[in-house]
C-alpha cells in the first residue's frame, strides 16, 4: 500500500509534501504531484502538510477520486528513475486522467 495524490492537487502543487518526504518519492508532473508506489514507505509525513488535503492512504481515497490510485502508479510506468525525485526535477507530462482536466485557477 502507498499514499496517493488526488485531484485537489491539480494546478496547485504547493510542494509542502515534497519538503516533508524523507524518502524523496514525490515527483512533479506538469500539473500535479505523484507519489511513487514502490518508493513510498507509508510514513505519513506528507499527508498532514498538504494544504488542499489531496493526499490519502491508498485504501482511503474517496470514491470520486478512485482513479488517482491507478494514475499515480501509471505515471511511473515509462520512466527510468535512478536519481530520486528532487534530482529528476519536473517531468513535463501527466497521466491522461490529469491531462484531460480543464485548467484551474
Amino acid at each position: 500500500m502507498t499514499f496517493v495524490i488526488a485531484e485537489p492537487c491539480v494546478d496547485v502543487m504547493d510542494k509542502a509534501c515534497v519538503e516533508e518526504c524523507p524518502v524523496d518519492c514525490i515527483y512533479e508532473g506538469a500539473r500535479t504531484m505523484y507519489i511513487h508506489p514502490d518508493e513510498c514507505t507509508d510514513c505519513n509525513a506528507c499527508e498532514p502538510v498538504c494544504p488542499v488535503e489531496a493526499i490519502y492512504y491508498e485504501d482511503d481515497v474517496p470514491d470520486e477520486w478512485g482513479g488517482y490510485v491507478r494514475a499515480n502508479a501509471d505515471f511511473f510506468v515509462e520512466l527510468d528513475l535512478t536519481s530520486g525525485a528532487r534530482r529528476m526535477g519536473k517531468i513535463d507530462r501527466d497521466v491522461p486522467l490529469v491531462a484531460q482536466l480543464a485548467p484551474r485557477g
